[in-house]
This record gives C-alpha cells, structure tokens and sequence, in this order.
C-alpha cells in the first residue's frame, strides 16, 4: 500500500463560520458522543436565553470535536442530517482538502481510538476532566495516508461493516422492544378499570438514609439515566469529596429516582448489578411491597414512556430544568396493579426477553468489536 506520512494540517484547515447571535432568532444545535460514536441533535438555541453573542455554523463533511471532551473521544464527521447547524466555540471545526483526503477517511480516523489516545497526550489543564486539545494539537498530529483511491476502498469497507452492524443491533433492539411492549400493554390493559389504580404509598415505603458518611472512606454510587434507561454503576467517590453526611444503600429490587431528574423517566427498581451501592439523599429509596406487586411489574410501568405526563404533572418548581418530585409526590402517584395471574404473565414474558437476550449476548459483544478491529486493521496497515 503507497502511504505518506502527513499531519492533519497537511489535509485540513481549521475553518469557522461566526455568526453574531440575533435577538429573535433561534439556532439549531448539535452536541457530539465521546468515544467516537457521533453527533447528535440537541434543543435549538434560542437567542433570548443564551449569553453567546457569537455561534458558528457548521457544515456537513467537517471533521469537529469538543475541546471539553476530546479527552474521551468526543471527535466526529459532521452528517448531512446536520448541515447548517450551529455550535459554541468550544466546537471547533475544520475543512478537508479533498485534493489529498477523502473526508470520509478523515472521519473515520477520529473514530479510531487511537487518534484520540494520542491526542490526549497533548491535552492541557488541571484534572483529566478539564483538559483541553486546542486545534494547534489536532493539526499537528501525524498520520500514514494512503492514496486517494485507497482512501476511498477502506472507507467503503467500513461503512458496509458499520451498516451491517447497525441492521443487527437493530433486529435485536425490534425483539427487546416488542417482548418489553407487549408486557407494559398489560399493566395499561389492566388499568382500564379504574378500580386498579392505587396510590404508590400503598405498596411502597421509603427507607432512611442508613450510611453515616466517613471523610476516610470510598462509597460506590448508583446513577440514573433518563428516558427510562435504568439504574447503572457510577462513580466511586471518597468521602471527603462531598458534603452529604450520610446515604441509603441500595438494594436489589428496591426502587429510587432523582428527585431532580425524574421529571424525564429518571427512576427505576435496582438490578443486582448494583445491589450495595449507594445514593445521596437526593434520591428517595423505596421498599417494594412484593404482595401487592412484583418489583418487576413496578420498574416496566415506571420506566413507560407512557408515565411521563404524570411525572412531570407531580414535579414542582418555575424552572423546567430544576423541577424536583419530592417523596411525597411520588407517593400520591397512583399506578395500575395487574392481577396474580397478569402479573404472572408479566414475569413470564420479562424472562423470555431476558432469555433472548442473554442468548443474544456473545453475538452483541462480537459485533461491538467488529468495527474497533477493523479500525485497528484499517489504520495499522496504513502506518
């Protein structure tokens, strides 16, 4: 294979397009995955609330990356579905000479793990979390290029294989949803007798924070995405590193959110992945009362897109994004509780889809290391 050894400042410029924000205007907005894995739309900006004067608009084929998260891969290709949108300078953007680059080629190197661990190296600040790559550091970064047409050869490769990959998790994703679908539509069948609904306080009970905070000591967190993602292993933090002074452990089957995010199906019952980690006093924790419904039942209604409207109904505050669901609230929510047999049926269906999926598991894990070994083969051979 011909190649040459070329630094990113040999195909690409640094190109920004600045745009003084104007009152009465409202500005699509992008945001970018770390690890390589995108763009991605977010909420448009809207001139009266934001205090840039300044955005720049971006345009489908530039490469771009957040100076906040280079660190952990935040690089991407820009999509046409993302032409025309508009980003802080944080986000700087460049344009490939397609003279000598296939831009393509380009996104796909800043997909490669490596291209971001190398440039890491160059980052500058206090605290991994605060370092920043500046464009100098990008342009500067040395690369084999193979020609033009061999540029383009790869690049195919690489998007049948990202395709084919996106059409199988996309088959397992149609067979997790309709199995998870087909159990929360009996739960609202069951709830359209109004006799079912009863108050959350009757069948939960919220325990007390139950770990005394030592300065000497790591405690494991719990977090919890929104949307009704579930409950998943955070961060480990020392105790002198916070101001709580204490916090409820959690256990397998019990159920939690944030106060703060719950508003957006942040909630769920705990898997027993997390059994024993921790929350602040920020996340209300309930026992669920396993007679009167399955912990199982409680996390496939809650974690309903469905329920949103509810949610947001019982969260108090002026402020969209600092509205809170206090315990209390929760517990005057009321859920529909499905039969012994529906229930029954419930379980039955949630461990079928558990089964598919678990069989799924090594087929997953081999297709989410087909495209990091393709890179690593793409990229090897090109140096």
């Amino acid at each position: 294979m011909t190649k040459q050894a070329v630094t990113l400042g040999d195909v690409m410029a640094l190109d920004l397009d600045p745009h003084r924000v104007e009152a009465g205007n409202t500005y699509p907005n992008i945001g970018i995955y770390s690890f390589g894995r995108g763009t991605f739309g977010k909420q448009a900006i809207d001139a009266a609330e934001t205090s840039a004067s300044t955005l720049y608009r971006i345009r489908a084929g530039q490469i771009i990356y957040s100076r906040l998260f280079a660190f952990e891969g935040a690089y991407a290709s820009v999509p046409a579905e993302h032409d025309g949108a508009f980003v802080s300078n944080e986000f700087p953007t460049f344009t490939v000479d397609t003279a000598r680059a296939d831009p393509a080629f380009i996104g796909w190197l800043f997909r490669w793990s490596e291209t971001w661990r190398s440039l890491r190296a160059g980052a500058v600040g206090m605290g991994d979390r605060r370092q920043r790559v500046h464009p100098e550091r990008v342009l500067r970064h040395r690369f084999a290029l193979p020609q033009l047409t061999e540029q383009r050869r790869l690049v195919a490769r690489l998007d049948a294989a990202a395709a084919a990959v996106e059409r199988a998790n996309q088959l397992i994703s149609e067979v997790d949803y309709d199995l998870l679908q087909a159990a929360r539509n009996i739960i609202w069948q069951a709830g359209e007798d109004p006799k079912v609904w009863v108050p959350c306080g009757s069948f939960l009970r919220q325990r007390a924070l139950d770990v005394r905070v030592e300065a000497e000591i790591e405690y494991a967190f719990a977090g919890v995405y929104s949307f009704g993602r579930g409950i998943f292993r955070s961060e480990v933090k020392g105790g002198s590193t916070f101001s709580y002074p204490a916090l409820t452990r959690i256990r397998a089957g019990d159920f939690t959110y944030p106060k703060l995010m719950a508003w957006e199906g942040a909630l769920g019952v705990v898997p027993t992945e997390c059994d024993g980690l921790v929350v602040s006093p920020e996340f209300p924790v309930f026992e669920i009362d396993a007679a009167i419904v399955q912990p199982a039942v409680v996390d496939t209604f809650f974690r309903d897109p469905r329920t949103l409207p509810m949610l947001r109904s019982a969260s108090s505050g002026t402020n969209v994004r600092r509205r809170r669901i206090q315990p209390g609230q929760f517990l005057g929510l009321k859920m529909p509780i499905p039969s012994t047999a529906e229930q029954a049926m419930i379980m039955t269906i949630l461990e079928r889809r558990n089964a598919v999926l678990e069989a799924r598991r090594d087929s997953v894990a081999a297709l989410q290391a087909l495209l990091p070994a393709m890179l690593n083969e793409a990229f090897d051979a090109a140096e």
